[in-house]
């Protein structure tokens, strides 16, 4: 199934809410991953079908982020949805006291309203819908969230109810952050040398590049985790934004940086191939790679695709955490690199092997003349011995029979 992402432009009710916009922000940790677990639960459940079935969803006993849900069931309707279920979490943070039954009793500048303004875009576009942004929430903080839309079906074919999962980081207030602001410039003034804290989530812990967060990882990290990193940038691809030339960037950066740690680790490698029912192809190995990082029932054009992106980072012999780059540099970028390692891949032009033959004998010296008018370059005469003398009687003029005399003649 492939994701959509909603468009990142400002609404009518951000702006009245104080919103900041749809704005991408990395948010770090867990609460970069959750969606991605919400997403990979949702594809555990459709089982071959074109969505779930509600039947197999228990929100409640969802330990991982059930509290951080909430469902929608609009089977009477789309106008406005009942509310089948809603998180612990997720009610805390909108501050509900009573129970709410409908869509029209969401507080309008609430989280819960930032997952529910987008469900008919589910119905649009009939396939889970990632989002991330920025607002201003009833407290007046700014809050960073991300969030997920996952259809599902009561009968197998209709979309009616959607299930939706959020997570969010509120920053901290204007005097703290004015604090932090101050030290900031202290330290700089410094020449940063200062006795200033080092915080967490300061500009000292500030990173732009991903390239740079993988340039992190612990030389000896497991086979696992390394597959786990590239199938979180995989369904970040699939989930957050289809559209994000970085994110897929990312992605396959991990999935060839996972290949080569693979081939360190032959027996872990087989071992994970098997646990997710993958099969190799000796003639294709890199494509089992893009079926465990983005997954069996990614579109397979895309994964032959893929599969041959990491091919042509091999033949190139490309560095771990160095395709992205790569593939930045490259003009045309991935669809560019697809050719070139298709173009290498075919044969070269198989030589003319009449042509060849055909060169060979005129090479050779003659050993007799005929006058014999009318006839093409090469011909096949039928001659019968008589004494010393040859004696020529007809010829053949069937042109496959020709070029396969000349063929055996030169060989």
């Amino acid at each position: 199934m492939n994701m959509q992402a909603i468009d990142n432009e400002p609404s009518a009710a951000d702006a009245a809410d104080e919103g900041v916009g749809e704005q991408l922000f990395d948010l770090g940790g867990d609460e970069r991953r959750m969606h991605v677990r919400a997403y990979n639960h949702w594809v555990s459940l459709l089982k071959g079908r074109p969505y779930p079935s509600i039947e197999d969803l228990d929100p409640a006993s969802i330990a991982d982020f059930g509290e951080h849900s909430v469902l929608l069931d609009f089977s009477a309707g789309l106008d406005d949805p009942r509310i089948a279920f809603l998180g612990r979490a997720l009610r805390e943070e909108c501050g509900l006291e009573g129970h709410i039954d409908r869509i029209s009793q969401v507080p309008t500048r609430s989280l819960l309203s930032r997952l529910t303004d987008h469900y008919l875009q589910i119905i649009a576009n009939r396939a889970p819908i990632g989002f991330e942004a920025e607002f201003v929430g009833t407290r007046g903080r700014n809050t960073l969230y991300r969030g997920i839309l996952m259809p599902f079906s009561s009968d197998g074919e209709q979309i009616d109810f959607i299930y939706g999962v959020i997570n969010w980081k509120e920053l901290v207030d204007a005097a703290t952050q004015a604090r932090l602001a101050d030290e900031l410039q202290a330290a700089v003034a410094d020449g940063g040398h200062g006795e200033a804290p080092v915080w967490a989530d300061g500009p000292g812990a500030a990173r732009d590049d991903a390239a740079d967060i993988d340039a992190d990882l612990d030389e000896g990290a497991s086979l696992d985790h390394r597959l786990a990193l590239a199938q979180e940038s995989a369904a970040a691809v699939r989930a957050a934004d289809t559209r994000s030339r970085a994110a897929l960037y990312r992605a396959l950066g991990r999935a060839h940086d996972f290949a080569l740690a693979a081939d360190a680790d032959p027996a872990g490698y087989q071992a994970l191939l098997r646990a997710a029912a993958v099969r190799p192809q000796a003639r294709a190995p890199m494509t089992a790679v893009t079926k465990l990082v983005f997954g069996s029932d990614y579109d397979k054009t895309r994964l032959t695709e893929f599969a041959a992106v990491l091919d042509h980072a091999r033949r190139h012999a490309v560095a771990a955490g160095a395709l992205p780059g790569f593939l930045e540099l490259h003009a045309g970028g991935i669809k560019a690199v697809v050719e070139a390692e298709r173009a290498a891949r075919r044969p070269s032009t198989r030589p003319d092997a009449f042509a060849q033959a055909a060169a060979e004998l005129r090479a050779r010296p003659v050993l007799a003349e005929l006058a014999l008018p009318g006839i093409d370059e090469w011909v096949v005469l039928v001659a019968r011995r008589e004494g010393d003398a040859v004696q020529v009687l007809g010829e053949i003029a069937a042109a496959g029979f020709v070029q396969q005399a000349v063929r055996r003649a030169a060989a």
